[in-house]
């Protein structure tokens, strides 16, 4: 008797949530983008001893790269883990091994990128020319470019972010590091 007794209450239990545990029509939740935003950018000139200058966004923290290395910069940008980096050459009969390099330098993105994007740059005001790269997919570097004076002068740029590239993940962190990038380029002069 006592376990007819229990079958029926655990029964009518397991009933009564099955019947209350209900709570109407299910919706799903629409689907959430992640909103990045970052600072507006504010350029200031790098003054340093070196035979270029340019303007670099507050935001970013300039390190020299190596102490053996003369004018070999990075510019740290902490909050979108990633690191610009920014070497210089001194043209001695060897600009075409040099723009082979910066060259091959974006090509070994090729095989993990969807596509790069060329665009040249020229300034002959200021004898500024060069070339920046896109870099979009899964590549390590997602910007690169090179600016020369054609005679003296030779300086290269990257952006590598310190995570795995995935480039639907860093898509505005690039877009941002792309956008200082060029603003690099077009405030270059040499000295």
């Amino acid at each position: 008797m006592r376990m007819k007794v229990a079958r029926v209450f655990f029964t009518v239990c397991i009933s009564i949530l099955f019947f209350c545990g209900c709570g109407g029509e299910v919706i799903p939740k629409p689907e959430a983008m992640l909103r990045l935003s970052y600072p507006t950018p504010k350029y200031k000139e790098v003054s340093f001893p070196c035979h270029y200058t340019f303007e670099k966004n507050e935001y970013s923290k300039l390190e020299n790269a190596r102490r053996n290395k003369k004018c070999w910069y990075n510019l740290d940008y902490k909050r979108l883990n990633a690191t610009m980096y920014i070497s210089y050459f001194e043209i001695n009969n060897n600009l075409d091994s040099l723009l082979r390099d910066a060259q091959n330098l974006t090509q070994e993105h090729f095989i993990k990128a969807d596509g790069i994007l060329q665009e040249p740059y020229i300034d002959a005001k200021n004898k500024v020319y060069g070339m920046f790269y896109e870099v979009s997919g899964d590549a390590a570097s997602q910007s690169q470019f090179y600016v020369t004076d054609s005679v003296n002068n030779f300086v290269v740029g990257s952006i590598y972010f310190k995570v795995k590239p995935n480039y639907d993940s860093i898509l505005p962190a690039a877009n941002y590091l792309r956008n200082d990038m060029k603003h690099i380029m077009e405030t270059l002069r040499w000295k």
